[in-house]
């Protein structure tokens, strides 16, 4: 006889992701029980971030007086009261080792900044092969890297619906792999964050169905504030903040059918961060178009501001 006890809580996780068993099995996810959103003691706690994204060109940059390393970003965070730094895998060497890597987890540590995560490129929606296996394969190269350097948090992509491939299909992969990467990544102490970053994951029923499918207790929400392109994105935040193991914050959002873009109501992320008793890092990361050593440090204060 099935617990009456946790088929209520299922009913009440999937209410308040905005889902139902009905929905469920419409998204092709069958036989699947839902996660419940992560339970947290005392009170929302904040803590400042930022992503190395911020700075994607000038890490890159062609001009070696302007280009900057991994150790400069993490010096930026210091000096500009960052109490975590996102050390996104783009823009570490083409090639390094474990030596390097603690001496980037040394640094940090001298200058008093926490690691508060890294983020990858993968696409787990490919079809059953080597490539799909590639990917796989490198977000577990990943994970061991985060657990030498001090990472506790991936953000990774679900991946798109590819050519000829079924929706329903699409999210089943994604699952799969999610739970073969979040096993190995329970293994060694990392989270895995999934972000909500457009096609299989464009809105909360898609993102929370995957999520909740996944049955790893290292695996949950990478929130990015500013890619629901909804009808109202606050309140789809406010329906997958309380799977956040991370949050990732945008300057603007723009709403389903809006030409331009529109500055973000700060307060109002940060108060659904804190009706969700959301205890983390949020990682500003930058994507608007002034300079972005022009805008940061004011972005930086009024967020810190914001989050008291």
């Amino acid at each position: 006889m099935r617990n009456p006890l946790n088929r209520r809580r299922f009913l009440k996780a999937t209410v308040q992701a905005g889902l139902s068993l009905a929905g469920l099995g419409l998204l092709g996810i069958t036989g699947a029980s839902a996660v419940e959103p992560i339970k947290r003691a005392g009170k929302a706690r904040l803590q400042l971030s930022l992503a190395a994204y911020s700075f994607r060109d000038t890490f890159d940059h062609k001009d070696p007086a302007k280009r900057i390393t991994l150790f400069d970003f993490i010096d930026y965070c210091a000096d500009h009261g960052c109490a975590g730094a996102e050390l996104t895998s783009y823009y570490f060497p083409k090639s390094f080792d474990d030596a390097f890597l603690l001496q980037v987890k040394r640094h940090a540590f001298l200058r008093g900044v926490a690691i508060s995560g890294s983020a990858v490129g993968n696409k787990f929606t490919l079809p059953k092969g080597p490539a799909r296996d590639e990917q796989i394969a490198m977000v577990k190269k990943w994970v061991d890297h985060c657990a030498v350097f001090g990472g506790p948090h991936i953000r990774v992509f679900a991946g798109v619906v590819e050519k000829d491939l079924p929706l329903a299909e699409a999210r089943r992969l994604s699952i799969e792999a999610l739970e073969e990467c979040g096993e190995y990544a329970g293994r060694k102490g990392v989270f895995l964050g999934l972000e909500n970053h457009g096609g299989i994951v464009a809105d909360p029923v898609g993102l929370l169905a995957i999520v909740q499918a996944v049955k790893s207790p290292w695996v949950g929400v990478n929130l990015d504030t500013g890619n629901f392109q909804t009808d109202d994105p606050y309140a789809d935040l406010a329906k997958c903040a309380p799977y956040a193991v991370n949050v990732q914050y945008k300057v603007e959002i723009q709403r389903r059918g809006a030409k331009q873009k529109e500055f973000a109501d700060m307060a109002r992320v940060v108060q659904v961060l804190r009706e969700a008793n959301y205890q983390g890092f949020v990682a500003l990361e930058y994507e608007a178009k002034e300079d972005p050593w022009k805008a940061v440090p004011g972005w930086l204060e009024k967020l810190l501001a914001a989050m008291g």
